[in-house]
């Protein structure tokens, strides 16, 4: 046989007698395969020697192997690849059972891998191939039915039968943001039903204009209804008057708000005052408080300013602040309304300096504006304006939620948060270290204290009280008695006496993780109100740390190992420390609602880990961490100065390099909760991933995953849980006593306010309304909508 023929004869046994578009594929996979294994068996070292799982290593040496070996076609190497995926199949199971979510980074893409050989490698047996094709097939429909039931879960167990409804007002007006003073989220009214509520249909849509200029955000705004007209702020402060019956906007006033310094754009409503008695222009008063720290009052019926309010219908709200940098304070949400006072805190910004503006709480006279008392925690004596020259005692905790009231006990209920900046607690005053993240009562006419109770002691993680408590009557052994809930970012809700602060469930303290930095204090207890279901973030460890596919959730893991954690209130080192719940954690601005005939509780929360670490003072890099300035320095949302203390902070949100967090889904959830019997009725995801993905770039899967969320629910008497705030473009309507989804629609952008309802005034037609708006951190969309869906009229007229 000549050299040629010789030659010809070795290129097709390696070929396959003429395959070559099937050995090219062949070899491309083995190329593949040595990649892959390579990509884990790096870092699997570097995991390895941090003391984390020897699985990516092994496999990693072992798919370079098989890769190898299949590269010069060797059957073996397709067996070693066999044996490498059934390994990994029992460790997955080992590691996370048959969660769907957590089986999917450690099986998908050796999985449709080995589907894949099998398909291109011919050496195997016909049958042979054909069993781990149908295998590997099975698997991978076995794994993404259990991510399907993962999303779909619900302790049917603990469902109860719906009590009897008691005797509500059935007034179908919504005067305040929460429903009620009490922040309730709850509506008397019963025409939407889960009988009927799957024929929901869009009644009318309004545009309420985008904001010019530097202001980005999003709508938050719950709008309120009185009368024939809704009322709503926009994110640049905008306030619109609606027609309640078909959306037509009435009147529009424009504060013309200076938005420099704000870092995004919020108004999370306005507030309703009628004065008793009065009639006229301005006896019916709406007011907004704004992101240039303005109070204004404007006429319910024309939208034009009220001059008796203040000077010109407005009042400033930097009056006895002292030196206040543009963006440093600012009000999103409105005043409380009661006994005809303006209850108000203010936001102020966060982890600059030691010498940022007070945390003060004010009232004003609902028809004057006059300052009826200001509560400053480091001159309790004095509640009026500062000496002149002085100001309100600086860096105080402040109130930057919603405040709620009970008229009938004259008492403001405050959700402070913490003195500033966040992470130290060196600089802090006794008094600054005994209300931080603490609940306040106020008297409502003379701004003196009622009592107070602390939710987290000497708090280093941001965990500021990021709601409005929620007034309730709640059951106990000797019968009702008034209470308050407060919502946490820990997931964690306190029940407590509205009159005295006690706690009405058992509430403990445990011992928590110790170790501060030099010079720094922790408190070795904190609070847990254990009488309560806990919806906090389950513990972190290496084997729950997930990702798209193997190599980002490798990454998490060897992050997760890096990082110090010891779980709830880990202290915040010079190394990277990881915080869970994150300050995005839990609850958030939106509440809980509340079913007062049902006795049922229904929060939303998200579990959103931080990764944080303190840099010390000599090496903190000056450029970088200096207190934020207009037209110099912006503010950060990663890089906090902390100026006058001995260290500078780093807050990241703890995701991988694809924008995805590190912990394991669900990221956000939702539940109701028995007040009776102190049980979770049903506890599930809370949205798909149709909107979100690598780099918030949609993957259109309609799985329930539990995605973030950002906004808060309605529950109405008919037993109907509506709400939006998802990542994904959804509005959901859910059964109360069930958590069964009944009803969904697709929102042109992401909902992220609470909705509300009302009936419509001249039909009677119950409406149910949420803003659209989408928000930039979450890429779900950019729209400037206020939607109201109805039940269709008979007719169709």
């Amino acid at each position: 046989m000549s050299k040629y023929a010789l030659r010809r004869d070795a290129v097709n046994r390696r070929t396959g007698a003429g395959g070559g578009s099937r050995a090219l594929s062949e070899l491309a996979f083995a190329a593949v395969t040595v990649l892959l294994g390579t990509g884990m068996a790096l870092p699997g070292a570097r995991l390895l020697w941090l003391g984390g799982s020897p699985y990516y290593l092994a496999a990693g040496v072992l798919l370079i192997v098989a890769g190898i070996m299949l590269w010069k076609r060797r059957n073996a190497g397709g067996w070693l690849f066999l044996l490498i995926w059934l390994a990994t199949l029992l460790w997955a199971l080992w590691e996370s059972g048959l969660d769907g979510w957590a089986l999917l980074p450690r099986l998908g893409l050796l999985t449709a891998m080995g589907i894949l050989l099998m398909l291109i490698r011919p050496p195997f047996k016909i049958r042979a191939k054909r069993l781990v094709v149908v295998t590997g097939t099975a698997i991978v429909l076995g794994t993404g039915a259990a991510v399907y039931l993962s999303g779909t879960s619900g302790n049917a167990s603990l469902v109860t039968p719906a009590r009897p409804v008691g005797t509500v007002k059935t007034d179908g007006d919504w005067r305040h943001i929460g429903g009620t003073l009490g922040a309730d989220r709850f509506s008397p009214l019963d025409q939407i039903t889960p009988a009927n509520v799957e024929n929901l249909e869009v009644v009318w849509t309004a545009h309420l204009g985008m904001p010019s200029g530097e202001i980005t955000g999003t709508i938050e705004a719950t709008p309120l209804m009185v009368g024939e007209s809704l009322y709503i702020c926009t994110m640049d402060n905008r306030v619109l008057s609606l027609d309640a019956e078909n959306g037509k906007i009435r009147w529009s006033f424009d504060p013309k708000i200076d938005p420099a310094g704000v870092a995004m754009g919020a108004c999370r409503g306005v507030a309703y005052h009628r004065q008793a008695g009065a009639s006229g222009t301005c006896a019916a008063r709406i007011f907004v408080a704004t992101l240039d720290a303005r109070m204004i009052a404007v006429d319910a019926e024309s939208g034009q300013r009220c001059n008796g309010f203040g000077v010109n219908g407005e009042i400033s709200l930097l009056q006895g602040m002292g030196d206040v940098p543009k963006g440093y304070y600012y009000q999103t949400s409105p005043p409380a309304v009661i006994r005809n006072r303006l209850v108000i805190g203010g936001r102020v910004a966060d982890g600059q300096s030691v010498n940022e503006p007070s945390g003060v709480i004010r009232a004003f006279d609902a028809v004057t504006g006059e300052l009826a008392w200001a509560w400053d925690i480091g001159r309790p004596e004095n509640r009026g304006l500062p000496p002149e020259g002085g100001s309100y005692t600086r860096g105080t905790p402040n109130a930057w939620p919603p405040i709620s009231g009970d008229e009938r006990l004259g008492l403001a209920f405050v959700p402070l948060g913490n003195p500033t900046p966040d992470y130290v607690i060196s600089h802090r005053s006794p008094e600054m270290r005994e209300y931080g993240s603490a609940i306040v009562a106020l008297d409502v006419e003379t701004g003196e204290e009622r009592w107070h109770f602390q939710t987290t002691h000497l708090d280093v993680w941001d965990y500021d009280l990021p709601a409005p408590p929620t007034l309730v009557d709640f059951p106990t052994a000797q019968g009702l008695r008034p209470a308050l809930i407060q919502p946490t970012k820990r997931g964690e809700f306190f029940v407590l006496d509205r009159e005295t602060g006690k706690p009405l469930v058992e509430t403990v303290e445990r011992g928590v993780p110790s170790g501060a930095v030099p010079g720094e204090t922790l408190s070795p207890t904190q609070p847990y109100p254990v009488g309560m279901p806990s919806m906090g973030t389950p513990f972190l460890t290496e084997a729950r740390m997930w990702g798209v596919t193997i190599f980002d959730q490798l990454w998490c893991r060897i992050r997760f190992k890096e990082a110090r954690y010891e779980g709830d209130f880990t202290p915040v080192g010079t190394d990277p420390t990881i915080v869970s719940p994150g300050y995005f954690g839990g609850s958030n601005w939106s509440g809980i609602a509340v079913d007062p005939e049902r006795h049922v509780m229904v929060a939303n929360v998200m579990h959103f880990p931080m990764y944080n670490r303190l840099i010390p003072r000599t090496q903190a890099d000056p450029a970088v961490f200096q207190p934020a300035r207009v037209g110099k320095h912006k503010i950060s949302g990663e890089n906090w100065a902390q100026a006058g203390t001995p260290y500078a902070v780093r807050t990241q949100p703890f995701v991988s390099p694809l924008g995805i967090p590190c912990n394991q889904p669900p990221y956000a959830e939702i539940a109701a909760i028995d007040l009776e019997t102190r049980k979770t009725l049903w506890r599930q995801p809370l949205g798909t991933a149709r909107d979100t993905g690598p780099w918030n770039i949609p993957s259109h899967l309609p799985l329930i995953v539990g995605v973030p969320a950002m906004g808060g629910a309605l529950v109405t008497r008919s037993g109907l849980v509506f709400i939006a705030a998802t990542q994904e473009r959804a509005f959901r309507a859910f059964d109360v006593q069930s958590g069964r989804l009944l009803w969904k629609t697709r929102l042109p952008a992401g909902g992220h306010a609470n909705p509300m309802t009302y009936r419509s005034p001249r039909s009677g037609r119950q409406l149910v309304v949420i803003p659209a708006s989408g928000h930039p951190r979450f890429g779900n969309g950019s729209a400037d909508l206020l939607i109201a869906y109805g039940l269709p009229l008979l007719g169709g007229k």
